[in-house]
């Protein structure tokens, strides 16, 4: 059995995928994929995913893209590991329900964010000649568009309505844990990794207007549990290799 794991930095999707590989035990060789050189859209990477994204699993030449399907394709290839999953079908579906939540209100609007304050400065760094080159490499239309968005900047109505989109988010989860202990019941499964990766671990960081420690304490000590499981900490340990100044997912800029 060979695992090799496509990724960037510790964060968003990188990380939600890494978790699940650290907390199961399951050995894997990492490639590190150069966002900030564009190596998602070389050759030898869209070669192995055309459409020039990471994170990828390649389990014995089976490529798997798209995180939550790596997450649950990771539990049905290796169900000796521990779990990460409930074992009964209201406890999947709980669990389904909050990572197409998650997927769908709350990863892309943290994402613009991110994408404004971070990919904007990388963007803006290239010149207009160069970076017209390298967006004719990008093979998603949608991809190729965000790339110039991020160039020029997103408008203000929209990052305030994604700021919106993203208290919503943080109430709801405030609410489910005030009912238990993990989103989707008594036990730690994928979604809390996916809303720990894509909101969770830097919301309070990424937008301090939101007074996080006061609005949201049981979010707050669910991070710090989440932070503190050994499998969360080996994944937030791997190397990350972004410039300090444009860390705004991991909290040294905004």
């Amino acid at each position: 059995m060979t695992l090799k794991y496509y990724h960037a930095e510790p964060v968003a999707n990188s990380l939600k995928s890494m978790i699940p590989l650290k907390e199961k035990g399951l050995d894997f060789e990492s490639v590190y994929v150069d966002l900030h050189k564009f190596e998602q859209h070389q050759p030898w990477f869209v070669a192995i995913n055309p459409e020039g994204q990471v994170p990828v699993l390649d389990h014995d030449g089976t490529i798997i893209t798209h995180t939550t399907v790596i997450n649950e394709y990771l539990e049905d290839a290796f169900p000796d590991a521990p779990p990460l999953r409930p074992n009964t079908p209201e406890g999947n579906a709980r669990m389904r329900y909050w990572n197409k939540f998650i997927d769908e209100h709350v990863m892309n609007f943290v994402s613009m964010h991110g994408w404004h304050r971070m990919v904007g400065v990388i963007a803006r760094g290239v010149d207009s000649g160069e970076f017209e080159k390298l967006v004719e490499r990008i093979p998603l239309h949608e991809q190729r568009e965000k790339w110039k968005t991020a160039r020029s900047g997103f408008s203000e109505a929209d990052l305030a309505n994604a700021t919106r989109k993203i208290e919503v988010a943080v109430d709801k989860v405030e609410a489910q844990l005030g009912e238990n202990d993990w989103l989707a019941g008594e036990m730690f499964t994928l979604a809390d990794i996916n809303f720990y990766a894509h909101c969770g671990m830097m919301v309070e960081r990424m937008f301090p207007e939101l007074d996080i420690a006061t609005r949201t304490p049981r979010l707050v000590a669910w991070r710090d549990r989440m932070t503190a499981r050994p499998g969360v900490a080996a994944a937030l340990g791997m190397p990350d290799h972004t410039a300090p100044g444009l860390r705004t997912w991991t909290g040294h800029a905004r």
